[in-house]
């Protein structure tokens, strides 16, 4: 298994060698192309996140590749409240993995539908939409309580580039003082795993630990669909009309019947 920043939808690509790690005997090559997105789930969740037994967290896009990730290393620490907002045709799955509550966005308030349960809020938001969603993650949060924003999701409105509509959600930026963090007893984390190039000690723990935690049973990648590379404005149509439960794949040969 490889990471690298960019430049993955090729038959051959050239990395350092520290940013290799040998996959486990039982592990496919689909599913070490989609574990990358649990080392970002474990960075927000159980890094910035700091989740712990007893704990409620709010994941957003819960039927992405992240968002599955995340919701598998929850039902790793003990008596975890999951809540998960996706489209209303997708919340079996969930519930299959985990999620305690699952919210459809469409129909709902998602904020309503979290303080029915928890008029207080959770503990964790993990926020990968941005904009005006990041400041209703903030006020959903407990006191001690974080957000961790990892990715601006909002920017991506429809088919097509609506450059209003971007810019709104430029506009709509959360923004906080030090002093109101102190004041609310709350955080805000951000993470990006593209700019930790320079960090690849703590990425190796971490990769070294899921891999372990593979090995064991505890986690499994969830791939959506495998697609050969001359089939890749199909496979990026699945994750922009947003059809895809899991991890999208690309690979190089198309002689395997998909």
């Amino acid at each position: 298994m490889v990471l690298v920043r960019a430049g993955m939808w090729q038959e051959e690509v050239t990395v350092p060698a520290v940013q290799t790690f040998p996959m486990p005997e039982a592990m496919s090559f689909e599913e070490a192309a989609a574990f990358c997105v649990y080392i970002t789930a474990y960075m927000v969740l159980l890094i910035c996140g700091n989740l712990r037994p007893g704990h409620s967290v709010l994941v957003h896009m819960a039927a992405g590749g992240v968002g599955m990730a995340a919701i598998q290393l929850c039902q790793t620490v003990e008596n975890v409240t999951v809540f998960g907002t996706a489209s209303a045709s997708k919340h079996d799955v969930l519930k299959e993995k985990g999620v305690s509550h699952p919210i459809d966005y469409h129909t709902s308030n998602y904020v309503d539908e979290v303080k029915k349960i928890s008029p207080k809020g959770v503990d964790i938001v993990l926020d990968p939409l941005g904009g005006a969603d990041t400041y209703k993650a903030y006020n959903l949060l407990k006191p001690m309580g974080k957000v961790v924003t990892y990715g601006v999701a909002n920017l991506l409105t429809g088919p097509k580039r609506n450059l209003m509509a971007m810019a709104k959600t430029w506009w709509n930026q959360f923004s906080v003082s030090a002093l109101q963090l102190l004041q609310a007893n709350r955080g805000i984390c951000g993470f990006n795993l593209s700019y930790l190039e320079n960090e690849m000690e703590l990425v190796s723990r971490v990769v070294l630990h899921l891999m372990s935690l593979y090995s064991q049973g505890h986690i499994k990648p969830h791939i959506d669909s495998v697609w050969p590379f001359e089939k890749v404005a199909d496979a990026m149509k699945q994750i922009q009309e947003k059809k895809n439960v899991g991890k999208v794949i690309l690979v190089p040969s198309s002689e395997k019947n998909y």
